[in-house]
Order: structure tokens, then C-alpha cells, then sequence
């Protein structure tokens, strides 16, 4: 059956608008790149393999960049290629001032972010300050050194309970499962104490209250702001510090890493005081560096918390991504985000896929179409928007990897998370052929589905019908026209159940205006203005009904 955008379900008087968190002269919005900014997240390890070993590194991403340039992104987002053992795909750091041989050289990441700049994209680095590696030097130092050692301080050892140490300091269980705690063995052989790790054995958590701790990373802000780059992504921003006295949480709930519990561990006011001191040193380069918050919080109103001026630049929208392709639940959560942000004037982010979550194309229930749908109207919204590497090709998540080759920790522990995050970070194909679809000369690190040869950049590229053409044209609309981007706000039209209709409108009166379905109906199209014209449309159409799961946008 058809739904008519002229059946209202709301009288005219309700067509509301939510404006943009800041109202800013033209002159800022056009300084204040990251206000409007589609950043594209590369995962080093699967984007492109420069030396044929299988795995993505400085060198790959470095041939790729003109890619990422004719995509139409403003910046790139490297997730971590620190030195490491590996033990968490680079997020157990051992040295935040080396490359792992795995990705390069600091040679090759200078020359990334110097071509980089040459094509006019910016370059934010994932920095990781929760937790270290194990094979950290200070935390090698600590376990040597014993029990009483200033090392120590720099990490959270606690002595066991029980009659003999026996049992961990409180009943913290790791986001990857199992308890939060891992008992030492002392110089002369003897279990000791126990030391703090939020995520695995083998990533000691920071203690935030050592001043050493704080000094030790001004000066890693500063070392890679010396070497061009534009910002950083801070993974668990929400985590550094802990309650006073590390309380017990009073029960056994296994904790989700997207969880969004008030807990004794995570998005405790003191982590504002670090993010005042980092907003000062990023401030005093030039260029508008910028810090990205991975925070889960309660609530968008907690996420805020961290973009007040004297802090962070963006958050991640995590309520956005997990969102399902439900009208009233979208518009419910826009608008939230919107509010939300508004009294510290700081832009929303939205995004739908990443390198933890399962891809969007299979998380939204993989209905044809329904993944460019939710992309157009992610692409439409005020703010900035995130890409995960992939998106833009449509790949759905890897489901029947087999077991021996799995490498996400989480897979590991019988009571973690599901385990499931490297099906999104099989290696990307670029070719139709070859042994790893154009990843690199070799194999790749993780297997790739046959069928990926047709979702390839080589197989997409010049196909108006592609999911690649389709953000090509979404990108560069976004960018010349002047109502989307950072733009102003959200005016919602009237709308029936399932469908989204809202007006974007430029300062000099030009409107782009869109419409998504996210039922499995056709839905008449009237409520746009008469003769206005189609920009962009999610899967073909040349007017009359809007077809189930698709989204539209239209000059107005």
C-alpha cells in the first residue's frame, strides 16, 4: 500500500525546527573546518598493504590518498599504528613516539601527512591515554621494581584481598571479560599485587593521578603537533580517571564495551580537568588542531560535557549509530543531539559505522537499499560526519570467518564481548581480481569474500548506480551547497508514521530539502515543493512515489 506525505499525522502548526549549536558569522564558519567536516576513518591494518605482507601500513595509505581525495573528505582518521605487540590491534601502545614495523617508519608517517596536506586533507591520529601496553617500558619498570616503587604509581597496582592476596582488589570485570585485574609476580618469584586493565591482560591502565602520567602525554600531543598533525581521535576518552578508592560495583553484569551504565570507571568528572589542559596546548598551534572524544556516556547531555569551549572539539555520536532505521527513533535522536549540543555551542557528529561495530549495510537489516538510504540522510544532517573505511562501497559485515583465523581479543573470552569486530575490518578491495582484490602485491591478513571483487573501487568507479558514485555525488553536493554541511539546523515537515521530511535552508535562502522512507512502502512525494528539483537519491528515481527505503534530497 501507499502512504501520501499530504495524509498528515500532525497539523501544519507543528513543523518544528532545530537549529545548529552555534551561530557563527561566515568568516568562523569558513576558519572552523571541523564544524562541517566528513572524516573518513582509515584502520591501517585493512586499507592498503604497501610491501606485500598482508597487512596495511604507512606506505599503502600513502599511494591511496588521491583516492580519498577525489572521494571528497575533508580529513583522514588513522587508527593506531604506534609500536606495539599487537596484543589489541594497536591499541596496547608500547612506544607513542615509534612506528610499529608492521606500518613503517616515522619517515613514512611524515611523508603521509605531508602528501596529505598536499591534497588538502587534514590528518587526525588515534592517541590512546587509558592504558599502555604491558611491553611498555614504565610498565616493565613497574613489575621489576616491585611492590613500593614510584613506577608503579603510574599505573593502578592494588594489593588482593583475601587470607593471601588471593583474590582481586574489587569486582571490576573487563570490558573484554573476565575480571578488570591480572595478579603480578613479584622480582623473587612470588605473587604480588594486582594491577588494573579495563580492557585486556595485556593493556595496563594509567593511573591519571600521577603527575608523571600528565607530563607524559603534553609532551606526545606535542611531538606529533610538531609533525603536522591535525588533531587526535581519544580512544576511551571517557575512562581515564577512576573513582576515588575504586568501589566495588555491587554486582556481576557482564559490561559491553557500547554499553551505557554509570559506572565507578568511566566518564567520571575528573576527566575534564586533562581535556582543559590539552585544549591549551592545541590552541597554541596553529592551524586548528582539534580533539575527537570517544566517549560513551548516559547521555547526550553528559556527552556535551566534553565539548564545552575550554575542552574537546567534537564527540562521537554514539546514540546516532545505535539508532535502528526507525522514523520516530531518528528523529528522536537528532533532535536530542541537537539540543544537546547547543549550549556549548559545539557541533554534532554523526556516524554509522566504525571499526568496533558492525558494519551498517548488515546492522540495519541489509533490506536493498536501506544502507545508502541511511547514509544520504546521515550526509544531510547538520554537523560533522564520520565514514568508516568500506561504507562508501556498501560492504556488509564478514559473518563466516572462520575461527582460526579470528584476531579480536573479545573472541577469546568466554563471557566478553561477541567477538565479532574483525568482520568489519576485513582488508578493502580495490580490483576486481587479484590475490587480495588490489589490498597489496601479497594475501591479506584477514580473508576476503570472493564477491568483494564487484564491490571493489575498480568495479564501482564510474557507475552511476555504485554505492561509491552515490557518496562521490553526496560529498561534493554537501560541500557546494551552502544549506548542508555545518550549515543551520533541522526544520521538520509533516510527515506520515515512518517517514522523515525536513528542510535545510542557507543564509541566502536556498533550501535543499529531504525526505527518507524507512518503511517498506511506497510513500507519495507531494509534500515537496512544486517544482522543485531532485539533487541526490539513494536508488533511482525521476519523481512520483518515493520507493521503501530511500531517501531523497531535493532543491527546493
Amino acid at each position: 500500500m501507499s502512504h501520501h506525505l499530504a495524509d498528515r499525522t500532525q497539523p501544519a502548526a507543528s513543523v518544528t525546527e532545530r537549529t545548529a549549536p552555534a551561530e557563527e558569522s561566515p568568516e568562523t564558519a569558513a576558519a572552523e573546518w571541523w564544524r562541517g567536516a566528513v572524516i573518513y576513518q582509515v584502520y591501517p591494518r585493512s586499507f592498503a598493504d604497501g610491501d606485500g605482507d598482508g597487512m596495511g601500513d604507512l606506505p599503502g595509505i600513502r599511494a591511496r590518498l588521491p583516492y580519498l581525495a577525489d572521494l571528497g573528505v575533508d580529513a583522514v582518521w588513522l587508527s593506531p599504528f604506534y609500536a606495539s605487540p599487537q596484543a589489541d590491534a594497536g591499541y596496547d601502545v608500547s612506544d607513542y613516539r615509534a612506528i610499529d614495523p608492521i606500518f613503517g617508519t616515522l619517515d613514512d608517517a611524515t611523508a603521509l601527512i605531508d602528501d596529505a596536506h598536499g591534497l588538502g586533507l587534514r590528518v587526525i591520529v588515534d592517541l590512546v591515554p587509558n592504558h599502555s601496553s604491558d611491553q611498555h617500558v614504565w610498565f616493565r619498570q613497574a613489575l621489576d621494581e616491585g611492590p613500593g616503587s614510584e613506577m608503579r604509581d603510574r599505573y593502578h597496582f592494588r594489593p588482593g584481598k583475601g587470607a593471601d592476596g588471593e583474590l582481586p582488589p574489587n569486582d571490576w570485570e573487563s570490558i573484554f571479560g573476565g575480571p578488570a585485574w591480572t595478579r603480578s609476580t613479584d622480582p623473587d618469584g612470588t605473587p604480588g599485587e594486582w594491577y588494573l586493565h579495563l580492557f585486556a591482560p595485556e593493556q595496563p591502565d594509567f593511573n591519571w593521578d600521577s603527575p608523571e602520567v600528565r607530563e607524559e602525554f603534553r609532551a606526545v600531543l606535542r611531538f606529533w603537533l610538531d609533525r603536522g598533525v591535525d588533531g587526535f581521535r581519544i580512544d576511551v576518552a571517557h575512562g581515564m580517571v577512576k573513582a576515588p578508592g575504586l568501589p566495588d560495583m555491587g554486582h556481576a553484569e557482564q559490561l559491553k564495551l557500547l554499553g551505557n551504565q554509570q559506572l565507578p570507571f568511566f566518564d567520571q568528572d575528573g576527566v575534564h580537568e586533562i581535556y582543559r589542559d590539552w585544549r591549551r596546548i592545541l590552541d597554541s598551534y596553529p592551524g586548528e588542531r582539534i580533539g575527537v572524544a570517544e566517549a560513551w556516556t548516559p547521555s547526550e547531555d553528559r556527552t556535551a560535557l566534553y565539548l564545552r569551549h575550554d575542552e574537546l572539539h567534537q564527540a562521537f555520536n554514539f546514540h546516532y549509530l545505535d539508532t535502528g532505521w526507525d522514523a520516530a527513533a531518528l528523529r528522536r535522536v537528532i533532535d536530542s543531539s541537537l539540543d544537546a549540543m547547543r549550549p556549548v555551542a559545539a557541533p554534532t557528529t554523526w556516524v554509522l559505522s566504525n571499526h568496533d561495530v558492525v558494519r551498517h549495510r548488515t546492522r540495519l537489516g541489509e533490506a536493498p537499499g536501506r544502507d545508502r538510504a541511511a547514509s544520504l540522510l546521515m550526509l544531510a544532517l547538520p554537523g560533522s560526519a564520520y565514514v568508516y573505511q568500506g561504507e562508501e562501497l556498501g560492504l556488509p559485515e564478514v559473518t563466516d570467518l572462520p575461527d582460526e583465523v579470528r584476531q579480536d581479543p573479545s573472541f577469546f573470552k568466554d563471557n566478553g564481548q561477541d567477538g565479532m569486530r574483525d568482520g568489519c575490518r576485513v582488508p578493502l578491495p580495490w580490483t576486481r581480481e587479484g590475490s587480495s582484490l588490489g589490498f597489496g602485491p601479497g594475501g591479506s591478513w584477514l580473508p576476503q569474500p570472493a564477491a568483494w571483487g564487484e564491490l571493489s573501487v575498480e568495479a564501482q568507479t564510474g557507475d552511476p548506480a555504485s554505492t561509491l558514485e552515490l557518496y562521490r555525488a553526496a560529498l561534493r553536493l554537501r560541500r557546494e551547497h551552502p544549506a548542508l554541511g555545518a550549515g543551520t539546523g533541522v526544520e521538520w515537515l509533516d510527515a506520515p508514521e515512518g517517514v522523515l521530511a525536513l528542510r535545510r535552508t542557507a543564509a541566502d535562502g536556498s533550501a535543499v530539502v529531504v525526505v527518507a522512507n524507512t518503511t517498506g512502502a511506497p510513500v507519495e512525494q507531494d509534500a515537496v515543493p512544486a517544482g522543485s528539483e531532485v539533487l541526490l537519491a539513494s536508488r533511482p528515481y525521476e519523481g512520483g512515489p518515493l520507493p521503501a527505503d530511500t531517501t531523497v534530497w531535493w532543491r527546493a
